[in-house]
């Protein structure tokens, strides 16, 4: 029988069995099945299925569907708690994981890639959301960037045992598959047993609501959405198709971004606080225009293998900065808001990442150099939006606008 516990007499339980500690859980076992999912896929896909460029633009096109319908979770949520949800979405996420291997072909990876894409995004966003109703604003930049640097020490700690033990051991796709997601499904069901149901003191509204003060928030999340795969689908993919890494050679690779982000990430929290959403986000933007460009000078230049992999490492970094999109919400949104626009900002995220990758794909066909050009672009039109964000946002304050808004009559 569940038992429910209201927020405020959390502080009561013992330690680990406090909200935080199961965010901190949460944050842990969702990346030992997904980036043991991404650290073998392009070589999995290119060795046994034959995959090219069109194939994998197809398969992460079809991968983010399920975020795109992300807004489902609002009627999801009519019958299940956010908490049950969210777990029960990291058991299906470990459970497709852990099949991978067993459907070589083209039509059975992409039925698991949905299947285990449904159980991600939607553990994504009912997880953003408990982030933002459990953590108090003036502590919550900080305990983020702890949460990112503990998603980093799990995918650190699969990073490794592949680039360690793969050839040693001869670790098989369906041995490091089955576990991978294994561990993940495991450590959900735990924390379904082992924590209470936690109560956040504001109901959320369980339908969807689109504001219009929230305009540039949605604008940087559209925008996110459609710069991220070009990381995702083709950074990855030009390490393997381009300069012909192996598996453990790709592993070493993350597990060089993961030591970096694992050391850096508690302070990306500090500077989100320190200096603002704003000047965080057109920093990270600034940043990212500069690292598309050069993935393209790679192609253009025919620059080596060190280039393409330092890049790669710098662009992760940037990414981690991307927490700071959430507390910029956390400051202007209602407390009741939080559920149902994680939700929409999730499908807002995706709808670029339904069509851009198989678009893509074709275009890297013709020219990999332009994809990351556009990219660059794409950045551009982020650092710009971002300069739109106030110094200090909150509700009333959403955008530099708001200042020039007429005063209310007294």
């Amino acid at each position: 029988m569940a038992i429910y516990v209201p927020l405020a007499e959390a502080r009561t339980l013992p330690l680990w069995r406090r909200p935080v500690s199961l965010l901190f859980l949460m944050a842990f076992a969702m990346p030992v099945a997904f980036y043991t999912w991404f650290a073998l896929l392009n070589n999995f896909v290119e060795e046994v299925a034959g995959f090219d460029g069109a194939d994998i633009g197809l398969l992460h096109t079809i991968r983010e569907i399920p975020g795109f319908l992300a807004v489902g979770v609002i009627a999801v949520i009519i019958f299940v708690r956010e908490q049950v949800l969210g777990l029960a979405s990291l058991v299906l996420l470990g459970l497709a994981t852990a099949v991978t291997a067993q459907f070589p072909q083209l039509t059975g990876i992409l039925m698991l890639t949905f299947i285990s894409s449904v159980g991600f995004h939607y553990f994504e966003t009912v997880n953003q959301s408990l982030q933002l109703q459990w953590l108090p604003k003036d502590r919550a930049p900080q305990i983020l960037g702890w949460l990112l640097a503990t998603g980093s020490a799990a995918t650190f700690i699969v990073y490794f045992i592949i680039m360690i033990l793969w050839e040693p051991l001869g670790l098989t796709y369906n041995i490091v598959f089955m576990a991978g997601g294994g561990v993940t499904a495991a450590i959900a069901v735990f924390a379904m047993v082992a924590y209470p149901q936690f109560e956040a003191p504001h109901p959320q509204i369980k339908r969807m609501i689109l504001r219009r003060r929230y305009w540039l928030y949605y604008a940087l999340q559209f925008m996110s959405g459609a710069r991220r795969q070009i990381f995702m689908v083709f950074a990855g993919f030009m390490m393997v198709e381009k300069f012909g890494f192996q598996v453990h050679e790709v592993a070493g690779l993350y597990l060089i971004n993961l030591v970096i982000n694992m050391a850096v990430a508690p302070f990306l929290g500090k500077i989100v606080a320190r200096f603002g959403e704003r000047n965080a986000l057109v920093f990270e933007y600034a940043g990212l225009v500069c690292v598309f460009l050069a993935y393209g000078g790679v192609y253009f230049f025919d620059w080596g293998f060190q280039v393409a992999a330092a890049l790669y490492v710098i662009d992760h970094m940037f990414f981690g900065l991307a927490l700071a999109l959430k507390t910029y919400f956390q400051k202007i949104g209602d407390p009741g808001d939080i559920a149902p626009t994680a939700a929409v900002a999730f499908t807002i995220n995706h709808i670029a990442a339904v069509f851009l990758p198989v678009l893509l794909g074709l275009l890297w066909l013709v020219s990999p150099g332009a994809v990351f050009f556009l990219a660059a672009g794409m950045a551009a039109v982020s650092l710009t939006l971002a300069t739109l964000i106030p110094r200090h946002p909150q509700k009333g304050n959403e955008t530099v606008f708001a200042r020039l808004a007429p005063a209310p009559a007294e």
